[in-house]
């Protein structure tokens, strides 16, 4: 199979793994055994928009599809997580989404892409921080689904980039090892609890 083919393969499955863990993420939501943090979700989809356009704009193909496919989905989150999702916000949730924005306004003032997508993946850094300490304190109440969906999505996504650069891999990589992180933290945290 030709090298573009196969990357197209690949990004295809990337997106679609991707998506599919919404599905059982989205149902938790709906019972309100999910409760979201709201500030991480906004905080992701509209960075995963950015970089998105940002991957794509710098040859970073179906390796990008990951990235993107799931933007509109965290917005959708990001609204339901308003009415039914965390209620409990700390200085930490305040301080992640204020230094979020923070970084990217930063984002807009600069032209280099390389360092575009160093700010932002440390922007999605920012926004994981709330679903972190939600989870930690009430692991119960966080659906891993989305979360291991997307380590393996993002995890396969880094093979399917036409364009190997730091520009392209990096945002993927941190992702994928973010919602390990994550995923991790939550069985553990549960097996402690139980």
């Amino acid at each position: 199979m030709p090298l573009l083919e196969y990357q197209v393969v690949l990004g295809a499955m990337a997106a679609f793994i991707g998506l599919a863990g919404y599905a059982p993420y989205l149902i938790n939501v709906v019972r309100r055994q999910t409760k979201p943090h709201a500030f991480s979700w906004l905080i992701w989809g509209l960075l995963q928009s950015i970089v998105f356009f940002a991957s794509t704009s710098k040859g970073g193909g179906a390796g990008a599809w990951a990235i993107g496919a799931p933007a509109a989905l965290n917005l959708l989150i990001f609204a339901i997580a308003l009415f039914v999702g965390e209620k409990e916000i700390t200085r930490m949730d305040k301080a992640s989404l204020a230094l979020a924005f923070l970084g990217m306004a930063l984002w807009v003032a600069t032209t280099d892409p390389v360092w575009s997508v160093i700010i932002l993946t440390g922007v999605d850094v920012l926004g994981l921080v709330p679903t972190l300490r939600k989870a930690y304190a009430r692991p119960g109440e966080e659906s891993i689904s989305v979360f291991a969906f997307s380590a393996v999505s993002f995890f396969i996504s880094l093979f399917a980039v036409q364009s190997v650069s730091l520009t392209t891999v990096l945002y993927p990589s941190a992702v994928a090892i973010g919602a390990t992180v994550l995923v991790v933290m939550v069985l553990a945290r549960r097996r402690m609890l139980s």
